[in-house]
Parts: structure tokens; C-alpha cells; sequence
């Protein structure tokens, strides 16, 4: 069967996008989104996504990570899809949509930023020194020193696999605290690699970095993919208005024999 597809990253973090609001890909197989998702015999990404309707939302999110299975929340996915949906011609001032995690609303900024929504934290838990927290999806924290020379395939890879998290997996974020910004590189679980950003880890990173123990934060991040900002209200150890800003970005649109 020849398929539709396209092409968006947000900030290097890439997705497969198929339109599916006549429900023709709800059986998509986990080898299917796998083979499409492969850098050298598909078309290459770090995951792929469904655009569903769904009764009283502007759509439904459904996200499968490069390995094919479906996965928990994807930040930079999210905001993709909303420009996706745009570009298909949803056009709202809010969208509000569902994922596996569940409501959020959206929207894009005067610069054409897509601004999403997180669920709110409620506690992020300490770990001989680190920080794990669930964002939409299950995070690992770890500031070091210089980290655009830090080995985070493998450093990532160590605790991804580790006897307390090989299981069910984490995402392995590392990040270095500079005077205006932070810089986050991220090892990806279902991609089982760095990838070159990563939203929900952005976001966890911004929230354990929060520089105003209460109150409003913005803290503006950089990736290997580009820049990113996370706004947010800080509540002693609770955080809510939980903001992922960022560019999401059309690549191409093809065709592909589904096998």
C-alpha cells in the first residue's frame, strides 16, 4: 500500500507524521513503524505519530517511538503535531488535544513558536545527587561539567540499562548549568541513542534548574537541534503552567510502500 507522509522536526527532533482521520492507519504494526522510522531502509526519524479526531478535542495525538512501540508523551512531537494540524488546515487561536498522558492545550507566538502545555509535577525525587522526574514521560537529571564533550551514548546508555530502570526504561538527560541558559543533550529510550533534543527532557531539565524557588521561571535551554524555553510556575517542590516553547518545522512530504 502506498502511504502519505510527512516530515516535521522540532529542533532536530525528527517525526513521521500520517494524517489518520478516516482511521485507515489504525492497523499500524509495531514492524511498520519500525521499518519507516529507519534511518537507512525507511524514511528516517526518531518517531512517529497518528493524527486522530477525537470528540471534544481538536485531535488526538498517538505517538510510537523508532522502535515501533507506543510510547508516553513526546514534548517536541506534541508540538509538531499541533503545527501539523495547522498546516492541514485545524486552525484554532488554543488547540486542545489529547495524548497517552492526557489534555493539552497549545498554541503558536508572535515569532510562530509552538507553545504546549505540559502536565503539571507534582515532586521530582533526589538520587545521590540527580533528579528523576515524570514530565509525560520518565526523566533522569544529571548536571556535569562541559557537556558538549561528555560521552552521553555511553554514560546515557549505562543508566538507561541499569538493574533499576532496563525494565520499563528511562530518558537520560545531562546538562550543564551556564549564567543565562542551560544546555541539555538527552539519550533517548525507545530510540536507544542521543537524540538531537528532546522536549519532555528539556523540560524536566528547566524545571530542576528553576533559578526562583517560587514564582514564575523561564529558562531558556539550548540542544545539539536548537533553542528551546520552558516556562513555568515554581511552588516549593510542585510545578504547574508547565509551557514547552519552541519552532516545529514542516521537512517534506513523500509517499512510501507500507510492507
Amino acid at each position: 500500500m502506498l502511504i502519505p507522509f510527512y516530515k516535521y522536526h522540532g529542533t532536530g527532533n525528527d517525526f513521521i507524521i500520517l494524517d489518520n482521520r478516516d482511521r485507515k492507519y489504525d492497523a499500524i504494526t509495531r514492524p511498520q513503524v519500525k521499518h519507516m522510522c529507519d534511518r537507512r531502509f525507511g524514511i528516517g526519524a526518531d518517531g512517529l505519530m497518528l493524527l486522530n479526531l477525537m470528540e471534544g478535542y481538536d485531535f488526538e495525538m498517538k505517538y510510537f517511538n523508532a522502535d515501533g512501540n507506543e510510547s508516553s508523551m513526546c514534548g517536541n512531537g506534541g508540538r509538531c503535531l499541533v503545527k501539523f494540524a495547522y498546516d492541514m488546515g485545524i486552525h484554532q487561536s488554543t488547540y486542545k488535544f489529547l495524548a497517552v498522558d492526557g489534555p493539552h492545550v497549545a498554541d503558536f507566538d508572535k515569532h510562530g513558536w509552538v507553545q504546549l502545555k505540559m502536565k503539571d509535577v507534582l515532586s521530582i525525587k533526589k538520587h545521590h545527587g540527580d533528579a528523576i522526574l515524570d514530565t509525560g514521560s520518565p526523566h533522569y537529571v544529571k548536571f556535569v561539567d562541559d557537556v558538549m564533550h561528555y560521552d552521553v551514548r555511553k554514560e546515557g546508555k549505562e543508566i538507561r540499562y541499569n538493574d533499576t530502570y532496563k525494565a520499563k526504561g528511562i530518558n537520560v538527560n545531562f546538562v550543564e548549568q551556564l549564567e543565562d541558559r542551560i544546555i541539555v543533550r538527552t539519550y533517548e529510550r525507545g530510540v536507544e541513542d542521543e537524540t538531537y533534543s528532546c522536549g519532555t527532557g528539556v523540560t524536566a531539565c528547566a524545571l530542576v534548574a528553576a533559578h526562583n524557588e517560587n514564582g514564575f521561571n523561564r529558562v531558556e535551554v539550548t540542544t545539539l537541534g536548537g533553542k528551546l524555553a520552558v516556562e513555568f510556575e515554581k511552588h516549593k517542590n510542585s510545578f504547574t503552567d508547565i509551557w514547552l516553547c519552541g519552532p516545529a518545522t514542516f521537512v517534506y512530504t513523500g509517499e512510501l510502500e507500507l510492507i
